[in-house]
């Protein structure tokens, strides 16, 4: 949503969409799990007296909306791109289907994963490990507004300290948040890399790909 209360921001889009080209020009396979929550977050609308099977589907359909917007940005910049949902929704993107997304991946095509897991009650967190693991991939990367983990929150307490590597036992140990609990522990389990990263620093996730010591590393 850029600087704006809420919705898409054309620009910032625009943005993501040439950092992702990026790793395509690469030769790098590129598969994406889209929040949704600069349009509707399940677990707000729960907390307001929404019931939260209902409130999980509509923060579901909100990240196909986003899905959607990011599929067309990359479009226009002529990265081919498929988009897979979770949730049946098949007169604007395909059904998910492991094999076919490992295909897309093989013939250089950036897949778009939305609507969560499809399920209530589990994050895009959780989506993301998920689909990494189906698909194989190699490591996961964390976009967010922050350059990587710290001892506290960087943007309450500017004292905090970055670190550049730390193992998931550690990670559990000191109690950081780096996703969800159900997403991190699946991830430690299937020996899974993560790198939380500044994903609005341009040039940052062509850096975080090429081996820079940007962001922080979460591996066993």
């Amino acid at each position: 949503m850029g600087s704006n209360q809420y919705g898409i921001d054309p620009d910032r889009l625009t943005e993501y969409a040439y950092e992702i080209k990026s790793l395509t020009e690469s030769g790098i396979e590129v598969a994406i799990v889209i929040g949704g929550g600069n349009i509707f977050r399940g677990v707000s609308g729960a907390s307001k007296g929404m019931d939260r099977v209902q409130a999980d589907h509509m923060g579901m359909l909100a990240t196909i909306i986003n899905g959607l917007a990011l599929q067309s940005a990359l479009e226009n910049l002529n990265v081919p791109t498929r988009m897979q949902t979770a949730i049946a929704i098949n007169e604007v993107a395909e059904p998910f289907i492991r094999r076919r997304a490992m295909r897309h991946l093989e013939k250089g095509r950036v897949v778009i994963f939305g609507g969560g897991t499809g399920n209530p009650y589990f994050t895009t967190d959780s989506a993301a490990v998920l689909r990494a693991i189906e698909i194989e991939a190699d490591v996961i990367l964390k976009g967010t507004r922050v350059d990587g983990i710290y001892t506290e929150d960087p943007e309450k307490n500017a004292a905090a300290i970055k670190f550049d590597t730390i193992s998931f036992e550690e990670v559990l140990q000191k109690g950081l948040k780096v996703m969800d609990t159900t997403a991190f522990t699946l991830s430690q389990e299937n020996n899974l890399p993560i790198i939380v990263f500044d994903m609005n620093k341009k040039g940052n996730l062509q850096k975080v790909v090429s081996g820079d010591n940007i962001g922080t590393t979460v591996n066993i």
